[in-house]
């Protein structure tokens, strides 16, 4: 398997098998930055100060201003090494979730409503003010989440060819078979004396 397109490719199409794989990839990405930035602290820190925390909405405090204003130099080390982490984290999320999609049969432009719009509100939700308004886009984000999930994680691509590529789960070689008989003339011989050899008239 082409592993670059599977991680970080947008064209093509993954079944769902391969999208549980490709999470489980990103789950060991997380516990192998996580180890990473544990060691740094413990070198840089004092020791019991270090802690990590790495998820999903570190991903959309890089849209948050108030994430930015609270950094100190000395954990300037660690927000490089979590921005780096977490941008690949997104690159390889993005990549295998609009595979999935096209599986689908749906644009990749779906995973604004299916993960942006609910990680967004996630990070803004403590700071929106106390009224029943707000239940509306607390709804709707959590009906999003829930169609994420059914979506991208249980129902089956379409089993056909579609605007995005071959099914995934076809066999790889759907070309025809060769047929000997089709491509092979036979021609038969022709009985009759065989070629006589003569000067032509005039260079005699």
């Amino acid at each position: 398997m082409d592993w670059v397109w599977y991680l970080f490719g947008f064209e093509g199409r993954i079944n769902c098998a391969k999208y549980w794989v490709a999470g489980l990839i990103i789950g060991c990405w997380m516990l192998f930055l996580a180890v990473l930035t544990l060691g740094l602290a413990a070198i840089v820190q004092p020791p019991g100060t270090s802690e990590f925390n790495f998820g999903v909405d570190d991903v959309f405090k890089a849209f948050d201003p108030a994430s930015y204003r609270s950094i100190s130099f000395a954990e300037l080390p660690f927000v490089v090494l979590k921005v780096a982490g977490s941008a690949v984290f997104l690159w390889v999320y993005l990549a295998t979730s609009v595979k999935r999609l096209h599986d689908r049969d749906k644009s990749g432009w779906w995973m604004v409503p299916l993960f942006f719009l609910p990680g967004l509100y996630g990070q803004f939700a403590d700071r929106l003010p106390d009224s029943y308004f707000v239940l509306l886009p607390a709804t709707v984000a959590f009906v999003f989440c829930i169609w994420n999930f059914v979506e991208l994680y249980c129902l089956k691509g379409s089993r056909k060819t579609n605007r995005f590529g071959a099914d995934p789960l076809a066999p790889s070689d759907m070309r025809p078979r060769w047929e000997q008989q089709s491509e092979i003339e036979m021609v038969p011989h022709k009985a009759g004396p065989p070629p006589v050899w003569r000067v032509k008239p005039g260079y005699e």
